[in-house]
């Protein structure tokens, strides 16, 4: 057997050995209380070794009972990377092929791997007692499957620390949209049933642990990556019953049950879903109402955004909604008026957003679009603007939200399959930086082809019915039994937000320029240019922990004294 260690930002490809863990002052992985730390164990099986490729894994050592064991699956992936045109050099492949990114949890110790090829092991590590803080060794002892005793194949120490201190939580607000009709369909259950509710919560609660702390919530069925004439299934928190013609009264008690979820997962704000329809505002969003002839679909595509009969309704719903969730959220609430407009959409978008300015005077909008025209215009409150379209906010002293989706895969960060982890992990660091109050990705679990036609099967098409780079639509995977089963992505995304935490700790302690010093790539961090040095990368996070560590512990002493 060939294994050497390997650190989370390497992909193992599978022909060709990986490169070999940085390990910046001797360790492959630290950080701190509450932090998840990871490394891989990458293998190769060779003659003599198990032929069917059944191993057997033994973790040693004092942070054993710590640490995950998952397996590197690989997916199929039909559209790696955006035309040429569109992309860049550091895409690690170009062609379609199966392409390492599912953590297959190992539950029993026992896993089966290819032969022939590079195939990967990834452990997780979470500390949360300070008692089991310090410098430790994780011994990893690969056996054949059927060895009740036999010597291991192979076998690996690595080092971890564990700093005794916890990261404050993130300073910004991260949102990645959470697809509930993508659950119930997967699993087969009924919308809002209670085995749909168990769902949300284990979803949820797989968004929170990835540093998610805004959650888009479906008071109606989002109107978001649907074809026109096109329909999702409804997902409709807000019960509407029309008692008169014209005249509406609301039931929240679904909604209330959402609140009290996010509550206890930690959210720290709400995302209701958007008032009009995607690119352009045109339309608006698929409201099902009870009428006393049964449900009807009062609003949707067939209904223009400035519909009179839609003022109507807003008029009742929205100061209703507001003040229900001024009584029963204590995070923030943000509004959306329409997904990713255009400059052809202005006029459309100020139309649509003119239905509802009064009713949302003192809240916050927030919307995906990327043409600073709406900004200067004071369309909307806080534009999220793509990663390669901000320079303009940038020149013009703006510090806006970003986003990066199917369109960013050239220069900027991003998270496809395709491309380099450290691509993803920058990301921290490039918020901080610049910044940037939030970030926004829309697809947590997308489990659609594109425009929602059809469902897919996210273990056979990562690519949205080969629409979009595979694994920009979802970051989880529908594991057995209602489990989200993680990406690569998922952890390096987790990692970078773990980065942005601590320089905002850092910056707490000694200032933001102290802070950025350490990350800013002399002044050249943008976030279309960063270095892929990995080595780098990890050896900058280890001089942010050091210097934190040594600033609480002068702050300690001076305290002591």
């Amino acid at each position: 057997m060939l294994s050497r260690l390997a650190d989370s930002l390497e992909k193992v490809l599978g022909p060709d050995a990986p490169r070999p863990a940085a390990a910046p002052a001797g360790f492959h992985a630290s950080g701190f209380l509450g932090e998840t730390l990871s490394f891989q164990i990458a293998l190769q099986l060779e003659d003599g070794d198990p032929a069917d490729g059944a191993l057997r894994l033994e973790l040693d050592g004092p942070l054993a009972e710590h640490a995950q064991i998952s397996v590197v699956r690989r997916v199929p992936v039909s559209f790696p990377a955006p035309a040429p045109e569109r992309a860049d050099e550091h895409y690690l492949v170009t062609e379609p092929g199966e392409y390492p990114d599912l953590l297959e949890p190992v539950e029993d110790g026992r896993v089966r791997v290819g032969t022939g090829v590079w195939e990967a092991l990834w452990i997780d590590v979470r500390v949360e007692d300070e008692a089991a803080a310090g410098e430790h060794e994780l011994a990893v002892h690969l056996l054949a499957a059927d060895a009740s005793a036999a010597q291991p194949l192979a076998s690996h120490r690595a080092r971890i620390q564990i700093h005794p201190h916890r990261l404050p939580e993130l300073s910004i607000l991260n949102t990645h949209w959470l697809h509930a009709d993508s659950l119930a369909v997967r699993y087969g259950v009924e919308v809002l049933s209670e085995e749909h509710w168990r769902l949300l919560e284990a979803y949820l609660a797989a968004a929170r642990a990835m540093d998610v702390n805004s959650v888009l919530t479906p008071v109606w069925t989002p109107p978001l990556d649907t074809a026109v004439g096109h329909t999702r299934p409804t997902v409709q928190l807000v019960g509407i019953r029309e008692d008169a013609p014209g005249q509406y009264s609301f039931d929240l008690s679904q909604l209330d049950r959402w609140l009290q979820i996010c509550a206890d997962a930690g959210f720290r704000a709400l995302e209701m879903a958007h008032l009009f329809t995607q690119w352009g505002a045109r339309c608006t969003p698929k409201i099902v109402v009870q009428t006393p002839q049964g449900p009807q679909e009062r609003f949707g595509w067939h209904v223009e955004a400035t519909d009179p009969a839609y003022r109507q309704l807003l008029e009742q719903l929205l100061p209703a909604l507001r003040a229900h969730l001024d009584a029963r959220w204590d995070g923030q609430v943000l509004w959306h008026i329409s997904d990713e407009p255009g400059e052809e959409d202005l006029a459309p978008y100020e139309a649509a957003r003119a239905q509802v300015t009064d009713l949302l005077e003192g809240a916050q909008v927030v919307d995906a679009l990327s043409s600073f025209e709406y900004a200067s215009r004071g369309l909307v409150d806080t534009p999220i603007v793509a990663t390669n379209h901000v320079e303009p906010f940038l020149a013009a002293g703006r510090r806006p939200w970003v986003y990066y989706c199917v369109s960013q895969g050239k220069d900027v960060s991003n998270r496809f399959i395709a491309l380099p982890s450290v691509r993803n992990r920058v990301l921290g660091r490039q918020l901080f930086v610049h910044g940037a109050p939030g970030f926004l990705h829309w697809g947590f679990n997308f489990w659609w082809a594109q425009h929602s036609l059809h469902a897919i099967d996210p273990f056979e098409d990562t690519c949205a019915g080969g629409a979009f780079p595979g694994g920009d639509p979802f970051a989880v995977y529908p594991g057995p039994d209602g489990t989200p089963w993680l990406s690569i992505r998922y952890r390096v995304l987790a990692q970078a937000m773990a980065d942005h935490r601590a320089l905002s700790l850092l910056a707490s302690l000694a200032g933001a320029d102290v802070a950025t010093r350490l990350v800013d790539e002399g002044g050249t961090l943008t976030y279309s240019s960063f270095s892929y040095d990995v080595d780098a990368h990890l050896a900058a996070r280890r001089a942010v922990d050091e210097e934190i560590v040594a600033r609480l512990a002068l702050a300690g002493s001076e305290n002591g004294r």
